[in-house]
């Protein structure tokens, strides 16, 4: 389905962000400048504008028009349903290490699909609460067919659009289906450290799997989370017990 104009807007918007033609708090061309360039009207412009906001890339400066965010957000792993947006969910967050290629362990390539001793891309990343202090343990894996063709997979700087609106845009395969399962467990030495917590500690665990149209897997990422901060509310319809 082709996109629509503000969709259009917002994804070049994305990508001159991502290519670092705008960088943090560096401000975006006006509404006006957008509208003569894209020949459309200022209602349009201002929707895209809107999606690049709920996706936590831009904030709005009164008088001054819209900047690059200077904090970028993420998710803790899961809850990725489609009516959700990085605004409305994410927090700040610090990247750990380098991104690094290697066999991940047997529960992840199985849900990633890979054969024995594949490898695959890791990022990891400490999701933060508003004082600054870790909520979550996040690991993102992305297989080496998503990993080739986005190379700032690679980098560790965040990437401002977030890594789902760039591996779409990179492979042309946006996710369609999310799995995710949730267990419970003690926490490792080294999840504890990082978590700046001492053991033993509980903690869940949020194994998210994003697949593409074919159902190929797009990513994995496991999202580790002291018991005492992870919290999950599911609203829903029920109908008529049968």
């Amino acid at each position: 389905m082709p996109m629509l104009k503000y969709e259009q807007i917002a994804d070049s918007l994305r990508r001159r962000i991502t290519e670092g033609e705008f960088g943090p708090g560096d401000l975006l061309p006006s509404g006006r400048d957008l509208c003569e360039q894209w020949s459309v009207s200022r209602a349009t412009v201002n929707k895209a504008f809107d999606v690049l906001r709920a996706d936590g890339a831009i904030v709005a400066h009164q008088g001054l028009g819209f900047r690059v965010t200077e904090m970028p957000l993420a998710r803790p792993a899961g809850g990725r349903a489609s009516d959700t947006t990085r605004a409305a969910s994410g927090h700040p967050f610090r990247r750990l290490g380098l991104p690094i290629t290697e066999v991940p362990a047997p529960h992840i390539a199985s849900a990633l699909n890979l054969r024995p001793g594949e490898t695959a891309l890791r990022r990891d990343r400490l999701v933060l609460l508003a004082d600054g202090s870790p909520l979550s343990l996040v690991s993102a894996w992305f297989p080496s067919s998503v990993a080739d063709q986005c190379p700032k997979l690679n980098q560790s700087k965040p990437i401002i659009e977030g890594t789902t609106h760039y591996v779409t845009r990179q492979t042309g395969r946006p996710p369609v289906s999310g799995t995710d399962t949730i267990t419970v467990r003690l926490a490792s030495a080294t999840e504890a450290d990082k978590l700046g917590r001492s053991l033993p500690l509980a903690v869940a665990v949020d194994l998210h799997v994003a697949r593409d149209a074919a159902g190929a897997p797009l990513v994995c990422e496991e999202g580790v989370t002291p018991s005492d901060l992870w919290e999950r509310v599911e609203n829903y319809a029920m109908g008529t017990p049968s």
